[in-house]
């Protein structure tokens, strides 16, 4: 059960569901219960199936291009840390979108939910811990963005705008730090060399 939580929690900081959870309110205002019901559900369809497809061939596109997984793990990290510390600098993740027939798959399934940073992590925790973990913990944590996308307008009232935003960039600051740890797992494996 251990494993299961060190997969769930990287998974968990760069889902980033109540940080996301204030542009769903922007991106979904105005829309009748009905259509903000089938944007939650198609939103967490498409992030399922982006994430679960990633992870069954990530690692397949990577020993096809001759990539070792330790050399993943550094630029993953430090894309992971590019990413997390542009979080923490900047006050919105995207621009406004109306589109209400796709905007459950674009942007809030990709690349809101399921972005960059859950790709990457779920390559390297797939390599850490392996697939079946690593799947489990995905599938959790993209279900859960959508509870909270259901959710939205009472967690909205309770964190507020203000809260929402300070849980989002202490997500942002937990994933720099985790990002750091794997770019120090890769560089030590590529100092030690192949096992």
């Amino acid at each position: 059960m251990g494993k299961f939580w060190l997969c769930f929690v990287p998974l968990f900081v760069a889902v980033d569901a109540i940080g996301v959870l204030p542009m769903f309110v922007g991106l979904t205002e105005g829309l009748a219960p009905s259509q903000v019901r089938r944007i939650v559900l198609q939103s967490v369809i498409v992030a399922m199936a982006v994430g679960l497809v990633f992870l069954a061939v990530g690692k397949a596109v990577l020993s096809l291009l001759g990539i070792e997984v330790t050399d993943f793990m550094v630029a993953g990290g430090a894309v992971l840390f590019v990413l997390s510390v542009r979080d923490l600098v900047t006050m919105e993740k995207v621009q406004r979108y109306t589109d209400p027939e796709s905007l459950g798959a674009v942007p809030l399934g990709v690349p809101l939910i399921v972005g960059p940073a859950v790709l990457t992590t779920t390559i390297l925790l797939t390599n850490e811990y392996g697939p079946l973990l690593t799947a489990s913990a995905l599938v959790i944590n993209v279900a859960f963005a959508g509870a909270v996308f259901r959710s939205a307008e009472w967690l909205n009232h309770l964190l507020g705008k203000t809260g929402a935003k300070t849980i989002s960039k202490l997500a942002s600051l937990l994933l720099a730090a985790i990002a750091v740890m794997i770019v120090r797992k890769g560089i030590e494996g590529i100092v030690r060399g192949p096992t």
